[in-house]
């Protein structure tokens, strides 16, 4: 499939994640099996651009392409300005966010909650659409069904979001007021890939090579785009492409795949963030790659109060060492389906 002038190698994709998906996270989305990786969402609003969480979401130093930044805003002009902006620095596709339900967003009018008002949401859609034809750059657009379950108004918005010049389109399975709660319904995603000729993707709830496969087929889309399965279980992307290339399960990482692939991914995750902040949000990562092993939550209170980057690289490479002297295969006490975190 394309998006725009760039060809995809298949249609597994990694999801925006606030606080996630920063660029080492999307390279080793990418390194383990995602076709297409989208940044973390950036704030349209000039004022904070020059901020160090802002620069950090803007880093893309040594990443694969297509690179695809999401942006979010109020205002059209605002959202215009942010896409030129971010295009200018290394973007070469832009995402407009239409389905962050998280409150702090909505409450300013950002997300999912310019679902209620389509006429703002089309006027934003058309000056980033504009603004992007001066770099040949393609516009996308990630929304929910709609903004709760009595306006499930997707269909309409993909239409006049296709005729504006969005050229892919992504639906998360629940309405901005379920938030990431009840289970996502796919219904509504297969009607907007029968109303719209651009390519849609499919997201929400997709943990398993077997769950990507039967959301393709109930809703006909061209992709899958995986969040919250895919954090500390990033070969997810892999799983998936090989079961649907081939009809088979991959076998579960081995440990020592895993010793090496947490110790680069703790390195590069170091070398943006610096030794302070590094440490600190370096932890989320570690208790998700290792959740439902065993000894990983006495680890993890051993972890959280480990203040340096090369003590905390060393301790979990230690617990790996013990870990592979008990099994060469990772095997878990817990299903991914129980891990409290967002998409």
């Amino acid at each position: 499939m394309h998006i725009g002038p760039y060809k995809l190698p298949h249609g597994v994709f990694a999801a925006p994640m606030a606080g996630v998906t920063d660029r080492p996270y999307r390279s080793l989305a990418k390194q383990l099996g995602a076709a297409y990786a989208v940044s973390e969402m950036v704030t349209a609003r000039e004022d904070l651009r020059s901020s160090l969480k802002t620069s950090r979401r803007l880093d893309h130093t040594g990443e694969s392409g297509p690179i695809a930044v999401q942006i979010a805003g109020t205002q059209a002009s605002m959202m215009a300005e942010a896409a030129t902006y971010n295009l200018q620095r290394g973007a070469q596709i832009i995402d407009i966010n239409m389905g962050c339900p998280a409150k702090k967003v909505c409450h300013k009018w950002a997300g999912s909650a310019l679902m209620q008002d389509e006429p703002l949401a089309l006027s934003i859609i058309e000056a980033v659409v504009k603004a992007a034809q001066a770099f040949d750059a393609p516009v996308t657009l990630k929304m929910r069904t709609g903004w709760h379950s009595d306006q499930r108004n997707a269909v309409s918005l993909a239409k006049k979001a296709q005729d504006a010049g969005i050229q892919m389109i992504t639906v998360h399975g629940r309405t901005r007021d379920q938030g990431y709660k009840g289970q996502a319904e796919y219904d509504t995603i297969a009607q907007v890939k029968q109303a719209v000729s651009v390519p849609v993707v499919a997201n929400g709830d997709i943990d398993s090579p077997q769950k990507a496969q039967q959301v393709l087929q109930q809703t006909g889309a061209d992709a899958v785009m995986i969040g919250r399965a895919a954090q500390g279980r990033p070969w997810i992307f892999r799983e998936i492409h090989h079961f649907l290339t081939h009809g088979t399960l991959l076998a579960p990482p081995l440990v020592a795949e895993l010793k090496r692939l947490m110790l680069d991914h703790l390195q590069d995750h170091y070398s943006l963030y610096g030794s302070f902040t590094g440490v600190r949000t370096a932890r989320k990562h570690i208790a998700w790659y290792l959740q439902g092993l065993p000894g990983a939550k006495a680890f993890k209170d051993h972890m959280n109060v480990i203040e340096d980057c090369d003590a905390q690289s060393l301790a979990v490479a230690d617990f790996l060492d013990e870990l592979g002297q008990v099994t060469d295969r990772l095997t878990y006490a817990s299903s991914l389906l129980e891990m409290e975190t967002t998409e």
